[in-house]
């Protein structure tokens, strides 16, 4: 039905975000001496690559429709409890970082930091999070960011591989890593030639397998927690690299990697107070001694001083970036989850030392009392040793469990070997824990209040952690929520964003932050979904991905689309590897990218 212009919507995107009216586009076609835009594309776009066919694509929507089409969508995703973990939890996002970050159009439509003097307010909230990691992992330097655990692993293993004097091509991931983590790791190994060996890292021998680096799960995938003092010293022996991965809140309590011996320290800041969002994007975090500066990926923000001897914040050690190494950079990484990185570092800021602890107490308490209920009702678990993570041994029961846990709308993990495993988070109540009880009970029960009388929260002696940690100002002073407001406004005002005037940069990432397509992030029904939930739970987010791949592959002439790469850069070389594969099926050994002089940093250090 074709629908008369003065009754069609008023709210279209194209009257609120391009800038020229119809005036404006006449005067400047005028200037010109052309009479219409098409006749504009049609003189400066060569007829050899002009389109002759029309799009095929959903009518244009008005923004409070398009708002509707995203809500009915959203209805689509079911949000049980999780209980999955393997690097994603519920988190509570504190309102006024949601509010006053998240949504604030000051915070989330600057470009880059490559310019302090428009950028002072971002690199020292930058600074907070590099500061929060390094001290929680224990290792004397950090970058801001990187994109998520399982790439940053892989960055850590491309560091092992780079520093290593005798160029070992081989590169040990522990069996107890994510399964995420192990696959990427070894996507990324093969085009550089490095061998990947995954096993029990007690069987590790350095004499024969010519390692570059270790890579191990602190806390393991299934929970446990291991001492690797002494795989430590063995790993530094042989000349190779420990590399650990990580949990920020785990390290609130447990001894951090670089005090048992790690030389780089990898994971996620996602349980900071950022939502799982069916699996990002979230900032992931470095960390490493200080003679591996030259080698770590992505941004390092330091502290300097202007011609007048005022401190500034900048960007240090660039020369090991894309944007000026290009084809010799340390990584293709590039803006890396800035708003993200910059939320985990005020949820460090807002709670500080002591609520973080708080909070990981918590988390540990109501596990130990999960772990004692199981017992009671005649379950074997895996470890004593853990955190926040249970693996229930395989039982005959378990299938009955796993359809109780959803009729119950919960999420629990299914390991390989039929094993069940509980990951309880910062969202985890007493009541949770008494329905788990429930659950894994199947008529039996336990009284979850007793357990909880008598149940000691602390970790194991053997694990704690002693030594202190966010010992700055910034994290002192910042715990009511008017002097966090105030704090983040005296930040934004040192920044250039869309809310000041126009940016004057633009690369690969000035995308559209249209408010109406910034309003829906936050909504539950999108924010809270696990990435390994059952498929049948997110048939919202299928359709928006079906959707989207759709128009995408009609625009670009494509027969298919991915949207696994969580960044330019990932998409860059996820496009390499796919051509590289190409080459290799067809039997063809090419080995030469050309690219132009004029292409984005990124695609010389992805090639």
């Amino acid at each position: 039905m074709t629908v008369p212009s003065d009754l069609q919507p008023t709210d279209i995107f194209i009257r609120r975000h391009i800038g020229p009216n119809s005036d404006e586009v006449s005067q400047m076609l005028g200037s010109l001496g052309l009479n219409s835009l098409e006749e504009l594309v049609a003189t400066t776009i060569p007829q050899s690559i002009q389109l002759d066919k029309s799009l095929d694509l959903a009518p244009p929507r008005s923004e409070h429709a398009l708002l509707e089409d995203l809500r009915a969508m959203s209805m689509g995703n079911q949000v049980y409890r999780s209980f999955i973990g393997m690097g994603y939890y519920g988190t509570i996002t504190p309102p006024v970082v949601q509010r006053n970050i998240l949504e604030n159009p000051g915070w989330y439509t600057q470009y880059t930091p490559y310019q302090p003097e428009i950028s002072q307010g971002r690199l020292e909230a930058l600074l907070n999070f590099q500061t929060m990691v390094a001290d929680l992992t224990g290792l004397p330097l950090a970058n801001a960011s990187l994109l998520d655990e399982a790439t940053a692993a892989a960055e850590a293993m491309a560091m092992c591989f780079a520093i290593s004097r005798k160029r070992s091509l081989g590169f040990f991931v522990a069996e107890d890593c994510h399964p995420q983590t192990i696959n990427v790791i070894r996507t990324r190994a093969e085009p550089i030639g490095v061998n990947v060996i995954v096993g029990d890292v007690a069987d590790i021998d350095f004499d024969s397998q010519d390692l570059c680096g270790v890579l191990v799960q602190y806390p393991a995938t299934d929970g446990r927690i291991h001492d690797y003092t002494a795989l430590a010293e063995r790993t530094h022996e042989a000349g190779a690299i420990l590399v650990a991965a990580t949990d920020l809140l785990a390290l609130t309590l447990l001894r951090p990697p670089g005090e048992f011996g790690a030389d780089i320290a990898i994971g996620s800041s996602q349980r900071f107070g950022v939502p799982m969002g069916y699996g990002g994007p979230h900032a992931a975090f470095i960390s490493a001694r200080s003679e591996y500066v030259r080698k770590m990926p992505g941004r390092i923000v330091g502290i300097s001083r202007d011609a007048d001897g005022n401190p500034g914040y900048r960007l240090s050690m660039q020369t090991r970036e894309q944007h000026i190494r290009r084809a010799q950079a340390t990584s293709n990484i590039c803006t890396a989850q800035v708003l993200l990185a910059i939320m985990a570092g005020m949820y460090g800021a807002y709670h500080g030392p002591e609520g973080l602890q708080r909070i990981a107490g918590r988390v540990h308490g109501l596990t130990r009392v999960l772990a004692r209920g199981l017992e009671a009702l005649g379950y074997t678990l895996a470890s004593g040793s853990f955190f926040d993570t249970i693996k229930v041994l395989a039982c005959d029961q378990s299938s009955a469990i796993q359809e109780a846990a959803l009729q119950h709308r919960m999420n629990l993990r299914v390991f390989e070997d039929g094993a069940l495993g509980i990951a309880l988070d910062e969202t985890t109540e007493l009541h949770h824990v008494g329905k788990l009880l429930e659950v894994f009970g199947l008529g039996s029960t336990v009284s979850v209040a007793d357990l909880a009388k008598d149940t000691d929260s602390a970790v194991d002696p053997a694990f704690q952690r002693s030594s202190k940690f966010l010992q700055n100002d910034v994290f002192h002073r910042y715990h009511s929520e008017h002097e966090m407001l105030r704090y983040l406004y005296r930040l934004q005002s040192r920044d250039l964003s869309l809310t000041v005037s126009m940016i004057p940069l633009g690369s690969c990432t000035m995308k559209l932050n249209g408010t109406s397509e910034m309003v829906p992030i936050t909504w539950p029904e999108f924010a809270y979904l696990h990435p390994f939930a059952p498929v049948e739970q997110a048939k919202g987010y299928a359709k928006l991905f079906a959707q989207l791949e759709g128009w995408l592959a009609e625009i670009t002439g494509y027969a298919a689309v991915s949207l696994q790469p969580n960044a330019g850069s990932q998409g860059e070389y996820a496009g390499l590897l796919s051509i590289r594969a190409y080459h290799t099926a067809n039997g063809e050994d090419r080995s030469v990218c050309l690219i132009p002089v004029s292409a984005h940093g990124t695609n010389p250090a992805s090639a």
